[in-house]
């Protein structure tokens, strides 16, 4: 896996640490420096104090203030050991590191990083600010390695009961929606002369991730506790005032979400949902309805963001930590929807696999100039139907209206302390699949693109289809069953090797029905993404065929020439 960055990001702890001792659990802390030094420092004490155990105390304190270049790489390394993290889980939420959910928040690193690039091209005209914002997310993403370390190190407990941490890393990820939303917005609204400098935005967005840091490194050490509330719980209602409210029943447990980590949670879908929207409507902006797919690609990041929000209505319950494991699915599935649709959005604005050439392409390629010409085009502005003060109201009212009608009114329903999985997966798929029928309402209405079908290459209606693997016969046949073949090759070792991680031992598939249970269930999880891939299967089978046609068939039946032939007539 990457070692060296998560080494260089344990180094950055271990530098940290030697000035700010309250960051750090004391087994780290303690590391020393050189012993030659420390012979030095402890004979020049004890000639000056008498007292030992003073003298003890001034070598202590001198040992944690030295520094020391060459042991800081040996902390880092003692570091990365304390906490069982390997560079693997340094990628994912730091206290789900060694579980399924820990996989599959590893797992979506990558798709997030082709969605970017291809998000980037430039002949999709992508609002700068809008591309930022995405670009911004992955901070809020390492921003938990450091809050979850804390939270396990320090406190004990995972990162969703720790509340000023908890609320800190969730206010990046609302950072992140509020620059997608202002993008988009601005380019759909604003001719480019009229926008404002998208670098205030940037900077208001990265001082909030640096004052975050700011409050990793110095929280423990001011006397942040674990249940501590976010922003010093500012909105929350007494404890004697919440107890005289008339419905409540039940007792706010101490690690309740306060008013101001829930509102960031709920700022955080409604932006996202207004990000959605906003998108959609950018296939018109553009003249591309290829944007809309983007908004159907979001959809599995908006149900992840509600089985977040489920998991914190039934107080982080240890019964339900499948919802962890089901917002980790879903942002992997999301991360890999959002790639496709990205891909389609640059595969129909001129990207090819000539712009992976890392050398600079001719100033004078036709291809390239035409692709230059599309991205300077000028966007069809339209004036906002709300106001910017409108819009940030809206958005005020549904957050604080929601964030305080979910804290207090939960409380009068059994259902919070009931830990039922069923209704926790009902409001995790119903409140997507509203969102999901109001744009597929709405693709009706307009006509358009509207919900397809993620689609690869030029065949009928814009994708690959068996028929185009048939076009070569007896080899497209054959390419086509070794590549299936290798997809469930591939998924009983993938399958183990998943349970391996979340339960310690590798499967007994024959002996354990329990196991070979599990390991069905994920292969199965994994055939049903994989349906979504079902283009980019038929486009290996057809890379595939040609050599199929001359390593195989050629030699054993003799008629692969004729069925190359026949492809090509037909092509």
């Amino acid at each position: 896996m990457i070692r060296l960055p998560s080494l260089a990001i344990a180094t950055w702890f271990a530098v940290l640490s030697n000035t700010c001792n309250a960051f750090a659990p004391a087994s780290f802390i303690t590391s020393s420096p050189s012993q030659n030094n420390i012979a030095t420092t402890n004979n020049y004490i004890n000639s000056k104090f008498t007292d030992t155990a003073t003298s003890q105390r001034h070598v202590n304190q001198l040992q944690l203030n030295m520094f020391d270049p060459a042991q800081v790489a040996n902390d880092a390394s003692n570091f990365l050991s304390t906490f069982d993290l390997g560079s693997a889980n340094l990628l994912s939420f730091s206290d789900q590191g060694q579980n399924l959910a820990g996989i599959f928040f590893q797992a979506s690193l990558l798709p997030y990083l082709i969605f970017l690039y291809f998000l980037s091209f430039r002949g999709n005209r992508t609002p700068e600010l809008g591309n930022f914002g995405f670009q911004f997310l992955l901070l809020f993403v390492f921003a938990t390695i450091p809050s979850g370390i804390i939270s396990k190190g320090t406190y004990g407990m995972t990162l969703a009961n720790v509340d000023w941490l908890h609320g800190g890393a969730e206010a990046l990820l609302t950072a992140t929606n509020v620059l997608i939303v202002l993008g988009f917005r601005n380019a759909m609204t604003k001719k480019e002369e009229e926008q404002p400098n998208p670098l205030s935005a940037k900077a208001i967005a990265l001082g909030g991730a640096a004052a975050f840091a700011g409050a990793c490194a110095l929280g423990p050490g001011l006397g942040f506790e674990a249940h501590s509330p976010f922003l010093l719980g500012i909105g929350d209602l007494s404890a004697s005032l919440t107890e005289s409210l008339p419905w409540v029943t039940h007792s706010e447990p101490t690690n309740a979400l306060s008013i101001p980590t829930w509102a960031i949670h709920f700022s955080s879908v409604f932006e996202f949902l207004f990000a959605m929207d906003i998108i959609w409507n950018y296939a018109k902006t553009t003249g591309n309805e290829k944007w809309k797919g983007l908004t159907w690609g979001m959809l599995p990041l908006h149900a992840s963001g509600i089985a977040a929000c489920t998991y914190h209505f039934f107080y982080n319950t240890s019964s339900l930590q499948s919802l962890v494991t089901t917002q980790a699915g879903l942002t992997c599935l999301g991360n890999i929807t959002l790639a496709i649709a990205a891909y389609r959005i640059a595969l129909s604005n001129g990207w090819s696999l000539s712009e992976l050439n890392p050398l600079p392409a001719s100033s004078t390629s036709p291809k390239g100039i035409i692709v230059d010409q599309a991205a300077s085009l000028p966007l069809e502005v339209a004036p906002a139907k709300d106001s910017d003060t409108a819009l940030a109201v809206k958005l005020g009212v549904l957050t604080f209206g929601t964030a305080y009608a979910v804290k207090y009114g939960e409380l009068g329903l059994d259902l919070p302390f009931s830990q039922n999985p069923i209704a926790a997966i009902a409001i995790v798929l119903g409140i997507p699949a509203i969102t999901a029928l109001n744009f597929y309402n709405k693709g009706l209405v307009e006509g358009g693109e509207g919900f397809k079908l993620p689609s690869f290459g030029s065949g009928e209606g814009g994708g690959l289809s068996m028929s185009d693997v048939k076009k070569y016969g007896v080899s497209g046949t054959v390419a086509y069953v070794l590549t299936e073949l290798a997809f469930w090759a591939v998924a009983f070792p993938v399958a183990s090797t998943a349970l391996y991680q979340s339960t310690g031992h590798w499967p007994d598939v024959i002996n354990d029905t329990t196991d070979r249970t599990t390991v069905l269930g994920f292969i199965f999880a994994g055939a049903n993404i994989a349906r979504l891939l079902v283009p980019l299967r038929l486009g290996a089978a057809l890379a595939l065929a040609p050599w199929v046609d001359a390593n195989i068939i050629s030699k054993v039946g003799g008629d692969g020439d004729e069925k190359k032939d026949s492809a090509n007539e037909n092509a």
